[in-house]
């Protein structure tokens, strides 16, 4: 993949509690796959795919990063990152409350004008959620933050 060339590169990452499906979302971006039995990441896992985006190639990094307190994403991970999805699992109301967490955590070490976005995801398993799609919602826009 090193002699492939783009025009631009973006890094994006995924936080959130663990097992809330960041590696599942950056599976199926890059490789199209989901894993229902994927292990919890430790550290960080960096993923790549060149997309296109108004004719120019966008190299996009993805990096998985683990949800265990004990593997937190030291500040160098925020290092040049465009954007934060903060992803939370839509049957586990303590994955939503955990977010705030998680965000004041991008403010601390987040470059200005970085892009977050909260991702309500595991939306397969409706008929278990315990946070609605209007919480969510409130949340972003209070934040002012895409859902």
């Amino acid at each position: 993949m090193g002699d492939i060339s783009y025009d631009y590169r973006w890094k994006v990452i995924l936080l959130g509690d663990s097992t809330v499906g960041k590696s599942n979302i950056a599976g199926q971006f890059t490789q199209s796959e989901f894993q229902a039995d994927s292990k919890p990441t430790i550290g960080v896992k960096p993923t790549t795919k060149i997309v296109q985006c108004n004719s120019k190639a966008v190299k996009v990094n993805i990096w998985d990063t683990a949800g265990l307190e004990k593997y937190r994403a030291p500040v160098r991970y925020y290092d040049d990152a465009v954007a934060v999805m903060l992803v939370y699992d839509i049957t586990r109301r303590q994955s939503f409350e955990n977010a705030a967490r998680w965000l004041d955590e991008v403010r601390k070490h987040g470059e200005p004008g970085i892009v977050i976005m909260l991702v309500g995801n595991k939306a397969d398993l409706e008929r278990r959620r315990s946070v609605t799609t209007e919480e969510g919602k409130k949340f972003a826009s209070k934040l002012t933050y895409p859902y």
